[in-house]
């Protein structure tokens, strides 16, 4: 749970009520223009209305550079930035053919298979000459290929599942395979930060959703307890099936699942676990097998296993894995297995060879060595951030770390003034977060060299004074300085 500090979070109130009041002074002049100059559509509802729409055109707009930069290089450790210029107040950004060489800091390129790769991106070349780039066709027509039978088994293994099926796109997979697992008559209980994607599906099933404090088993628990006893809206029948759903490490905070104490509620009351691995999968454990290696949890006490591709290994797309009866039913009834278009040929390709280098099947170390480094750089880079009094969510071994902005005046500043010292970072806000929860969210790679990385801590310690950002008392210079020669 976030503690807000009583001045910033009044700063910050008064801040968005000052752009509230004059966006809607601005409105208010705008309907007496159309009015006057009879501009609009007479007889036709608004077809953009309400506060999304007001947010968008009187606050985001005003800030919209900092967002969809377009890059023109592999996602690295440093990648190309095009330059954009606004002649209308940043209502309109047009492209320039200038670029900026860039420290990416934004980028889910955990272990660096985004870029080119010595063992992975030849065997995707021939795929490629070999498969075309599409399948043009749903899985159950003609879009299954050797390779995607290998894929799956290959994430099936990889995961210490008996099965899994994958799809073409991560976000579609949990928004598609909720409304299979559940409907009518059963009971999602949603950790309060679950990513989009899972809350879309969720309410996509119609069954009954409840949501517990964000990571607090013992809420959970309660949660549970009450929803058994009381049993369904208004009949008070006994729930047909109960999932509980969290996230290995969530998107947005940084944050490790209690995943231990979560399936062991779960046993208790006898609800299956469905466990998001977008993030983790690939990036944290040992071996890479994400946290349930990592927080020592039996695969087999998981009932449903999801992640997706496009973080540790470089491609698109995204798995469930489970029980082979549970695979079988999905492959019968997922829409975005009977309807949509397969996963790309290469992007297979991709993943199964980049699972190969993370198991040393490759022939080398070079897997292990990935592990390593992303887990030590991480730890490395939130230390670091956290001497110089920046306040960072999440949790060590966690390469997403957010830095807490706040203040809708310092989201465009904090990132305008890194882009200008070529370090792209990724600020969020409403309403991907709460409104009053801004924050710069900085993604750590393997590719990342010490060098970059302390680069990037003198940027962003330079960008922090200036924007007013380190919500805590710095270390002495000395002992971080001491901290980066020892490291």
């Amino acid at each position: 749970m976030i503690t807000i500090p009583y001045l910033t979070a009044l700063t910050t109130y008064f801040s968005y009520g000052l752009l509230f009041a004059f966006g809607q002074l601005r409105d208010f002049f705008r309907k007496i223009v159309d009015w006057w100059s009879h501009n609009s559509l007479q007889g036709y509802a608004p077809i953009c209305l309400g506060l999304e729409d007001f947010y968008i055109r009187r606050l985001y707009l005003r800030i919209q550079d900092c967002f969809n930069r377009p890059i023109s290089s592999p996602p690295d450790a440093w990648f190309d930035v095009v330059e954009r210029i606004s002649n209308d107040n940043n209502k309109t950004l047009k492209r320039t053919t200038r670029v900026n060489r860039c420290l990416n800091l934004g980028s889910y390129n955990y272990l660096g298979f985004g870029a080119a790769d010595e063992y992975c991106t030849p065997r995707v070349i021939e795929s490629l000459k070999k498969f075309s780039p599409s399948t043009c066709s749903a899985r159950v027509d003609g879009g299954t290929t050797t390779l995607h039978t290998e894929l799956e088994e290959c994430v099936a293994n990889f995961v210490g599942k008996p099965a899994a099926v994958v799809f073409g796109m991560g976000y579609a997979t949990n928004s598609a395979i909720l409304p299979v697992l559940t409907g009518k008559g059963g009971l999602i209980i949603s950790d309060s930060l679950n990513h989009n994607s899972i809350v879309n599906g969720a309410r996509g099933s119609g069954a009954t959703i409840r949501v517990f404090q964000h990571n607090t088993p013992s809420h959970l628990e309660k949660v549970l307890r009450e929803q058994i006893a009381d049993g369904q809206p208004r009949t008070h029948r006994p729930w047909k099936k109960i999932i509980v759903v969290v996230e290995g490490i969530y998107s947005m905070e940084g944050e490790l699942c209690k995943l231990p104490e979560i399936i062991s509620i779960c046993k208790k009351y006898k609800a299956y676990v469905y466990l998001d691995e977008a993030h983790s999968i690939g990036a944290v454990g040992k071996t890479g097998r994400g946290v349930c290696e990592l927080l020592g949890v039996d695969t087999a006490d998981v009932d449903i296993m999801m992640g997706t591709f496009t973080k540790s290994f470089g491609s698109c797309g995204g798995y469930i894995a489970g029980s082979k009866e549970l695979i079988q039913y999905l492959k019968y009834t997922c829409p975005a297995h009977l309807y949509a278009t397969s996963i790309s040929p290469p992007a297979a390709q991709q993943i199964i060879s980049s699972i190969k280098v993370i198991l040393g099947e490759d022939g080398s170390s070079r897997g292990a060595q990935k592990l390593a480094k992303i887990r030590e750089n991480s730890n490395f880079f939130r230390s670091e951030l956290q001497k110089m009094g920046f306040e960072v969510l999440g949790d060590n071994d966690s390469p997403v770390m957010p830095i807490m902005l706040y203040n809708p005046a310092k989201i465009p500043a904090f990132s305008r003034e890194c882009l200008k010292r070529n370090v792209a970072v990724v600020t969020v806000a409403f309403p991907a977060t709460p409104l009053l929860l801004a924050r710069a969210r900085i993604c750590i790679s393997a590719a990342h060299t010490r060098e970059d990385l302390i680069k990037a801590l003198e940027v962003m310690s330079i960008v922090g004074d200036m924007v007013g950002v380190k919500y805590f008392p710095a270390e002495p210079k000395k002992q971080q300085l001491e901290g980066v020669k020892l490291d």
